[in-house]
């Protein structure tokens, strides 16, 4: 990042308080906001408000009018250049309005434009800088990255386990392992997810709301989504006598009991279909492709061992948010954290990850981060083979 300015990092700012106006109108498209400065005075600002309508740096552009002409232009992801889309590229909008300078976040993931953008922006004689509050920028948009490197939701596995890796007694009980800190910050992850994931034991174990409650503050309670490849879930359970404060996704097998089935719906609940094996594991990567048509585009998997254990055995995890309480279970009948499947014979053939744990503090709890990707692997130069074009608008 290179000719960064005094003033760049207050105007990206504002740039992301635009961008985060979109949030829950723009999917599957990314947030984004742009503003135009010309003397260090704004003259333009905008954001994306949803699909098919126009790109926030054609809102910002059009406010400055002839302002624009020598002007700076700010934005959080690289301007497109492509015809696949319903609108026109912002590209060729910023080179006609006379902007001699924009500074952007990050690059588009898209492979219809990473890196294209700042190429046609150069080529017309513009001075591009990249980078500026680039994670921040990722972070408002992870869902996005992810559903155009990976093809499906950015996906977090959080969990609160003994330091025996137990996450419940033989009973079942298992509230609560964690502090009140650790408590906040699952609520917190859930208050910044479009969707929370369970499995059905979870429900006929512990009966959860699985909303997000935090004192003195507004929050967005994610879409619950239950598998329950047997449809066990009870109509009498909390996830379903609170559907009117966040929908409830049941996803269950082939096999699944008509009946059951037919309770959940006429309760409220939309029961989702998918293919599960003779033991009644669902098929994840056709659930993936269920959620992304429901534009669920960031998942926080909260268990139990199970299903931990299969997200993990698929690799279809992003991240790991997993609490150490210090206390210990113990016994053979304890409930894991993971579980499920077979261990491998040799200790070289156990999953291990490329990247460094990063431990925290919270209270007498200890959280582990695990960040698998991030705005710098989201983001390849090999991304155009890895990588359909899949939305008509960004």
């Amino acid at each position: 990042m290179t000719n960064l300015l005094p003033a760049d990092r207050k105007w990206m700012n504002m740039v992301l308080a635009l961008a985060r106006k979109g949030e829950g109108s723009v999917a599957p498209n990314p947030c984004v906001g742009a503003v135009v400065v010309s003397r260090g005075k704004l003259v333009g600002k905008g954001f994306h408000q949803r699909p098919g309508l126009a790109h926030a740096e054609v809102c910002a552009l059009a406010q400055a009018g002839p302002k624009a002409m020598g002007a700076d232009l700010y934005v959080n992801l690289e301007p497109c250049c492509h015809l696949k889309k319903r609108t026109p590229p912002c590209t060729r909008e910023i080179i006609q309005s006379g902007i001699q300078r924009v500074v952007i976040s990050t690059l588009d993931p898209n492979p219809e434009v990473s890196g294209g953008g700042v190429k046609e922006l150069q080529r017309a004689g513009i001075e591009v800088v990249v980078g500026v509050f680039g994670k921040k920028a990722f972070e408002m948009n992870r869902g996005f990255f992810s559903l155009m490197k990976n093809r499906r939701p950015f996906i977090t596995l959080k969990g609160a386990a003994s330091i025996d890796g137990r996450i419940a007694t033989s009973s079942g009980d298992s509230q609560w392992i964690s502090g009140e800190k650790s408590l906040l910050l699952a609520h917190r992850l859930r208050n910044d997810h479009d969707a929370i994931l369970v499995g059905v034991g979870t429900i006929l174990s512990d009966d959860p709301l699985l909303t997000t409650r935090i004192s003195g503050r507004k929050t967005r309670n994610p879409v619950r989504i239950i598998l329950d490849s047997a449809a066990r879930t009870p109509v009498a359970s909390q996830v379903i006598r609170t559907l009117p404060d966040a929908p409830v996704l049941i996803v269950t097998g082939q096999d699944a009991s008509p009946k059951n089935v037919s309770a959940l719906e006429s309760a409220g609940a939309t029961v989702i279909g998918c293919h599960a094996d003779p033991a009644g594991n669902l098929n994840l990567n056709e659930l993936m492709g269920h959620l992304l048509d429901r534009h669920i585009l960031t998942l926080l998997v909260e268990g139990g061992g199970h299903v931990t254990g299969s997200f993990l055995a698929q690799g279809l995890v992003d991240r790991i948010r997993l609490v150490l309480a210090p206390l210990v279970i113990g016994g053979d009948d304890a409930i894991n954290w993971v579980s499920g499947g077979r261990s491998p014979v040799m200790l070289k053939d156990a999953l291990r990850f490329p990247v460094p744990i990063r431990p925290t503090r919270l209270g007498k709890d200890v959280l582990l981060s695990i960040d698998l990707w991030d705005e710098k692997t989201m983001i390849s130069e090999d991304s155009d083979k890895e990588v359909r074009h899949v939305l008509g608008d960004h």
